[in-house]
């Protein structure tokens, strides 16, 4: 870690299907809840009056992830978390702007959340049309910008939707270490990132390295 992140790093294989010991970090509480939605295994979420009194007092989230906005993509299922679990930021591409980046500082600096989850996903239109065709919409300008940057600066093979969306993904992270808030936070141990590509088809998240010492883990 420099001033940014210089290359997304290669996508790691997924968690094996075998045992699955009990999880020990927010990374490891992501694969679990991961593979039980994969499996279909994921309890209902608790919803009732109990549930929604626990985070009323307060917000405690072991975990941020920033999604592209697409109604295919809802994190909460993807990963089989529980009210309060996680911190969201959502956006079309998962693209990175100043409320983006305010927001995730505030997970850091207020609620502490150790870890950050970058995530794109299968078939993602707004990477597509972005990157393939020139926007017609002023307001798609801002988003075909920073999608056409990742494809620029990005490493590997970058053909096709999924090449364009891991160059997103890639390009997000290294403007979120544009802030001095999470990057110094990165540095300094305090922030686990990490990039994913989520599969719709098959409902498996893919993670790739870890970027920054892993932190201590939550409740």
């Amino acid at each position: 870690l420099g001033l940014a992140i210089a290359a997304f790093v290669a996508l790691a294989s997924p968690a094996p299907r075998g045992a699955e010991p009990e999880p020990a970090s927010g990374l490891e509480r992501l694969r679990a809840g991961n593979s039980r939605f994969v499996k279909g295994a994921a309890a209902p979420m608790p919803s009732g009056p109990a549930a929604r009194q626990a985070p009323a007092a307060g917000q405690q989230p072991f975990a941020m992830v920033l999604s592209c906005a697409d109604a295919r993509v809802p994190p909460e299922f993807v990963f089989s978390a529980g009210l309060g679990d996680l911190f969201v930021v959502r956006a079309a591409g998962a693209v990175v702007d100043k409320s983006v980046t305010a927001s995730l500082e505030y997970g850091v600096t207020h609620l502490h959340v150790p870890l950050l989850v970058v995530m794109g996903h299968e078939a993602c239109d707004v990477v597509r049309d972005a990157s393939s065709v020139e926007p017609r919409e002023p307001a798609m300008d801002f988003l075909a910008t920073h999608i056409r940057a990742g494809l620029r600066h990005g490493s590997g093979d970058r053909a096709g939707v999924r090449g364009a969306v891991l160059a997103t993904v890639e390009q997000a992270i290294n403007d979120l270490m544009g802030s001095s808030v999470l990057r110094a936070a990165a540095t300094g141990g305090q922030l686990q990132v990490v990039g994913a590509y989520y599969e719709l088809g098959t409902g498996q998240v893919v993670f790739s390295e870890p970027i920054g010492a892993p932190p201590t883990a939550r409740h």
